[in-house]
């Protein structure tokens, strides 16, 4: 236990220690601060009746009695000052009253000869609202420390409180608990003076902490009240007032705050730092448990200093406020709030997503198999149904309960397909995020998830502990293997074995949470998708009816997720033997070695993998052809694929139908087309996906001259505008993205999926590219599908894209192309005769067009164009840089 390095009743005068009047600060210079809100204010100390000065930034500084709607006050933590609020004072709504406070001692307030604690800082806050004559509503607004105090105003004043924001702040601290690493050092007595108070180690730290790195002007206007030891005598009190003992003088104000948070019936916010090292998401974990209601949003670049690292912070908090905040006075018109999914009236047995599979506990059919090395291994639908039950009591004896989330880290596979089904039946979450992110893109999924428990493969543990991903570990494979790495309590056998003659308790049928997926983060960090039980059901229900399944089928699944879903089909499934983390390495042998392995009837692989077993297919033998004839549908998904792939595909699985379905991890599927479909289409502007699969409703939301989709939602022919889906299936939400879930679901029912595209006078879709990707040029949007199509059609290109250059509104529109000739020239422009044939056939003037021997594509499905790596490369390259890798 950490030792505190003042006496625990430290509210006393220090040797050397000075009072120190409040400075009226020159915030002129200051970026992004009118200089009108700086003001001092003299409050009485209710606990000495002293006058002390507080310097506050205020909107209405200059007539604090003009009538106001509601007041946002907002509190800092240590060691910054009110300048951290800056743009929410920038950003006040329209009536409403934004006060930022520099606490006693911090900023530019008055600095006292005695140090302040959590209880006496809660009063002090109080007295000075008295004196500001703040009535409500209120919203309370605080960061780090801050959050706390901002907490006990709001527990003292409810009559007043409106809603709370809390921002990386952190009410979970037991006694005797371990400070984060950064903070240690600084309740050492003599690392505390040295780092906090006689030099601005700490002070500089905490603005040091974000990556990339804030600007230099921020960093020094965050430190500039602290310009001396005097001044940072307030910096080592806070950190002394972090109440870690039992008998410390701020535990029982401390405890007090933490109990009556969970009783606040007021809306509440969370905007979190993901990166941040000392408030970590186990501080996160905590709030969201004492304030069910409240709405949460991660950022996961930003660190401790969340409001600076996304200055968006403070435009998601007044789009909250609007919807969550009642004022007499009418509010800026904003988009109409989306509906909640409704839930089932009624959820039995047979509404459960793995009810088909129940079905068959009896049956000795093969329901899994996995292909590795040459080695087939298969389960039965009897022994499956068997170890998923013995699995799950095993998991339920080994703490797992219902709706605790549990991260897989276990290739698609029979085990997988164990572990998953075990933790439905318990009524736990699973957290898929595979391992097609690439090792930093799970880390940061899993960690954004903040699961509890995690199954995994050796390698897989490994990298999490090494990437601090949270959650008790369970390890999967061989007992010898996982004693070499450690870190884990249990392997999934053992659990197994645990569970055999314990029973589940009844739990009555419930649309519950069932999975929490991720997005390819094609354009950005994956998203996690919150889905619920009946999404899944029903996402798995389309999913068949596209493959035409029957009860005797079988699936080869190439993708990960989709292994998954062959038992919840009732029908069984096969891995094959490839790198699921690099979907083109199935090579046709391994598909047909599959397909022998289950006699399988149907595939899904994505359009990387089709493309290498075209490339593959001379290894085939005549028997592996004719084993390939069997196989009556082909699914593959995940980007556009071409009609010449397909066709190619289509000579080696003559009868199979080839359907490319269009979706994407919130709604999945959306439309479906077949080769047959896709060649009486024809050409058009984009790639045509399709007509919607019933239930499913398709609109558009007409793009501006700007390329922006803020037009209402249509269904007219022939509009080009951002797609958006209803449907029964579609995700329940993003999981702690408050602020990314109410912009893609602004229109009630519907997702906004970020693509462009339109509709056709016979109803289907054309995907014209991503709302991200649009080109805004003089002339209006361009969108790139169209103008790659083209360019893909000449003899000496492979692949191109088309990317915007120059700023919105008069972008120039370049051509990246990938040869099928010899490797470009390191100039990357194309030779004259090659740029020539695609100005020819392009749809719209070029500015440039260059060369790359290969596109930047996603690592998932390795299919999606990075056209913004792109945009940022051939910028670069056209203004005489140093382009550097794409």
């Amino acid at each position: 236990m950490t030792t505190a390095p003042y006496p625990r009743t430290r509210a006393r005068t220090r040797r050397g220690r000075v009072a120190q009047p409040a400075v009226a600060p020159d915030l002129s210079g200051y970026a992004d601060v009118d200089p009108g809100w700086s003001r001092l204010i003299e409050v009485t100390d209710p606990g000495t009746g002293t006058a002390h000065t507080w310097h506050i930034l205020d909107t209405h500084a200059a007539d604090p009695d003009r009538p106001v709607v509601g007041t946002m006050l907002c509190v800092h933590g240590n060691p910054t000052w009110s300048y951290l609020w800056r743009r929410f004072l920038a950003e006040a709504l329209p009536g409403w009253r934004v006060v930022a406070v520099d606490q006693l001692s911090m900023g530019w307030s008055e600095r006292l000869d005695r140090s302040r604690t959590l209880p006496q800082r809660v009063a002090d806050l109080g007295a000075l609202t008295d004196r500001l004559r703040i009535t409500g509503p209120v919203v309370t607004v605080g960061h780090d420390w801050g959050g706390i105090i901002s907490l006990g105003w709001a527990l003292q004043h409810r009559d007043q409180l409106a809603a709370v924001v809390l921002a990386n702040t952190g009410l979970d601290l037991p006694v005797g608990a371990e400070l984060p690493t950064l903070l240690r050092p600084a309740r050492t007595p003599a690392l505390l003076r040295a780092t906090c108070v006689r030099t601005p180690t700490f002070v500089r730290t905490a603005a040091a902490l974000s990556r990339p790195a804030l600007p230099a002007r921020v960093r020094a206007e965050l430190a500039r009240p602290y310009g001396s030891a005097a001044r940072r005598e307030a910096v080592g009190d806070f950190v002394a007032d972090i109440p870690l003992e039992a008998d410390h003088v701020s535990r029982p104000a401390f405890d007090a705050i933490a109990a009556g948070a969970g009783d606040l019936e007021v809306p509440a916010l969370l905007l979190w730092g993901g990166r941040d090292p000392v408030f970590h998401d186990g501080f996160l974990d905590d709030l969201e448990r004492r304030l069910p209601q409240a709405d949460v949003h991660r950022y996961p670049r930003a660190a401790h200093l969340v409001t600076e690292d996304e200055p968006r912070t403070a435009t998601d908090t007044w789009h909250w406020i609007q919807r969550h905040v009642a004022t007499s006075a009418p509010q800026p018109a904003t988009e109409p709030v989306p509906q909640p999914t409704p839930e089932a009236v009624t959820w039995t047995e047979d509404d459960l997503p793995w009810a088909a599979l129940v079905r068959r506990a009896d049956d000795p059919a093969t329901a899994a198999a996995e292909v590795h090395n040459g080695v087939t291994s298969t389960v039965s639908f009897a022994d499956l149904e068997r170890r998923i039950a013995d699995t799950a009591a095993g998991l339920q004896h080994f703490g797992l309960q219902p709706g605790d989330r549990v991260a897989m880290l276990v290739p698609p596979g029979i085990d997988l397909t164990v572990a998953v089904y075990a933790c439905w039946r318990v009524g736990a979450v699973i957290v898929v995020a595979d391992a097609g992110l690439g090792v930093r893109g799970m880390a940061h999924a899993l960690r954004s998830a903040h699961p509890r428990f995690v199954i995994g493969i050796g390698k897989g543990l490994l990298a999490i502990r090494a990437l601090g991903v949270p959650g008790r570990r369970i390890g999967v494979g061989s007992r010898t293997a996982l004693a070499r790495i450690g870190g884990w309590e249990a392997d999934l056998r053992q659990i197994e074995e645990d569970g055999r003659g314990r029973t589940l308790p009844h739990r009555d049928p419930a649309d519950t949470e069932g999975a929490v997926l991720f997005t390819s983060g094609a354009t950005g960090p994956a998203k996690g998708v919150v889905y619920r039980q009946s999404q899944l059901k029903e996402q798995i229900a389309k999913v068949a009816g596209i493959m035409r399944v029957g009860p005797d089928d079988r699936l080869v699944a190439a993708f990960a997720p989709f292994a998954l879903y062959g038992p919840a089909m009732g029908i069984g499934a096969v891995v094959p033997d490839m790198d699921v983390t690099a979907p083109g390495t199935l090579t046709a042998v391994a598909l047909a070695d599959a397909v022998r392995a289950l006699d399988a009837t149907v595939v899904f692989a994505s359009p990387a993998a089709l493309r290498n077993v075209v490339a593959s297919s001379d290894a085939l033998t005549a028997e592996q052809r004719a084993l390939l004839h069997g196989v009556h549908t082909v699914l593959s998904a995940g980007a556009p694929v071409p009609a010449p792939l397909l066709r190619e595909v289509q000579q080696l699985l003559p009868n199979a139908e080839l359907h490319t379905p269009y979706g994407m991890t919130e709604v999945l599927p959306a439309t479906d087309i077949s080769l047959a479909e896709i060649e009486s289409a024809g050409r058009g502007n984009g790639v045509c996906v399709g007509l919607p699969l019933p239930g499913v409703t398709l609109r558009v939301s007409p793009l501006d001259e700007q390329g922006r989709a803020d037009g209402p939602l249509t269904d007219q022919v022939g509009v080009t505008g951002e797609i958006c889906i209803a449907a029964a299936h579609r995700k329940d939400r993003y999981d702690r993205l408050w602020a990314t879930e109410q912009a893609a679901s602004r229109n009630p029912g519907y997702h906004r999926t970020g693509d462009v595209g339109h509709l056709d006078d016979h109803g289907r879709l054309w995907v014209e590219g991503r709302l991200l990707h649009v080109i805004s040029t003089a002339d209006g949007p361009v969108t790139p599908v169209r103008v790659e199509q083209r360019i893909e059609e000449l003899p000496q290109v492979r692949s191109a894209a088309a990317v915007g250059v120059g700023p919105t509104g008069t972008q120039q529109v370049v051509a990246v192309v990938v040869p099928t000739g010899a490797a470009p020239s390191r100039q990357h422009v194309a030779d004259p005769d090659l740029a020539a044939a695609v100005r020819a056939v392009s749809t719209v003037p070029l500015a440039a067009v260059l060369v790359l021997d290969a596109l930047p594509v996603d690592i998932r499905h390795a299919s999606k164009v990075d056209r913004t790596r792109l945009a940022r490369w051939a910028g670069r390259l056209l203004a005489g840089e140093r382009a550097g890798k794409v």
